[in-house]
């Protein structure tokens, strides 16, 4: 059994914005296209927790879907444990694989139905994947499982809207928890809770981990949070990861300078005096993304070749890093 659960090589996802066929004809538009990810690659292995971290709209979420399936990839491959579960067909052919997955979404107000009370909510995952077909076995099962999230099996009988942030959380923990799941992708399953309910949910997760030997992809654009519950961390911007590694490597010893930036944005609590770039500038635009490294309009350091050759991941002691600057030996002391 290979340590690695899940294996991501040159994932590449492009949305087709393009305006109608007739306003194209007659404006003579080209087609467009956002390029939400633009070729990236990782792997998690078994019982870690790998978080995708960047500024809105630099693809995470994207990515999170493209791994359970609700999205298609345009290129690469997703392999689950060696089995490929990059499309529609490969997952129909390895469904398996695919229902060892499971998904915590971002709105717990938005990812439960208001008209199903909570334990035919939890009960989906059951029913669906004929994990039982006696109710009283499936009653049984969902009542362990709000128990497992801190709720009451009584809090089945209640609907979703009678439940607070921090709760409704939880009922959608335990509806992914249903369907027996070996690995969990977690697209900012925090952001929309208080900061004291977002520690709740935090510290719940990390034990049902180690409870139950759960692999986990968690999405976030929270340091704070990602430096809490991951194994590793990748950042991402402009759909591609700029750099990845442990994360006490990466926030020890950033390498890229947007990694750099993005610590610098976080408070220095301790007074410690160092200089600090802040975050300048905009995101570029996804559907038309400037030429060579993507970050070069922000970059303090860029060059000319930065702004005409894409930069290659290497391996920079124990982190992998995507920039000219660094290759080139060109980056100040952290």
């Amino acid at each position: 059994m290979s340590d690695i659960l899940l294996k991501v090589d040159d994932l590449v996802r492009h949305f087709d914005v393009s305006p109608p066929w007739l306003n194209r004809v007659t404006e003579r538009l080209p087609k467009a296209f956002v390029k939400a990810v633009d070729g990236i690659s990782f792997e998690i292995g078994r019982g870690e927790t790998f978080s995708l971290v960047g500024e809105s709209g630099c693809g995470k979420s994207t990515v999170a879907r493209l791994v359970v399936g609700l999205y298609n990839p345009t290129a690469g491959e997703i392999e689950f444990d060696g089995m490929d579960v990059s499309g529609e067909k490969a997952r129909r052919r390895n469904a398996s694989a695919q229902r060892r997955m499971q998904m915590i979404f971002q709105d717990p107000y938005a990812s439960l139905n208001p008209r199903w009370r909570v334990a035919d909510i939890v009960a989906e995952p059951i029913r669906h994947l004929k994990l039982a077909s006696d109710k009283d076995e499936i009653m049984r099962r969902v009542g362990e499982h709000l128990t497992q999230v801190g709720l009451s099996p009584k809090d089945g009988e209640k609907y979703p809207h009678e439940f607070s942030g921090g709760q409704r959380q939880r009922i959608s923990i335990a509806r992914a928890l249903a369907g027996e799941p070996e690995f969990l992708v977690c697209d900012e399953p925090t952001s929309a809770l208080d900061v004291s309910v977002q520690a709740q949910i935090l510290n719940l997760m990390k034990e049902l981990q180690e409870e139950l030997g759960l692999t986990y992809l968690f999405i976030s654009h929270d340091l704070a949070v990602v430096y809490h519950v991951s194994t590793k961390v990748g950042v991402m911007y402009l759909g591609r990861l700029v750099e990845w590694a442990e994360t006490d490597t990466l926030f020890r010893e950033p390498r890229h300078p947007y990694t750099r930036m993005l610590l610098d944005a976080i408070p220095d609590l301790e007074m410690s005096g160092r200089a600090r770039t802040p975050v300048a500038g905009e995101v570029p635009s996804p559907i038309d993304p400037p030429p060579g490294c993507p970050f070069h309009p922000r970059c303090p350091l860029a060059n000319d070749r930065c702004k005409t050759e894409v930069p290659r991941a290497i391996s920079v002691g124990p982190s992998m890093v995507a920039c000219h600057a660094v290759e080139e030996g060109r980056l100040p002391e952290w």
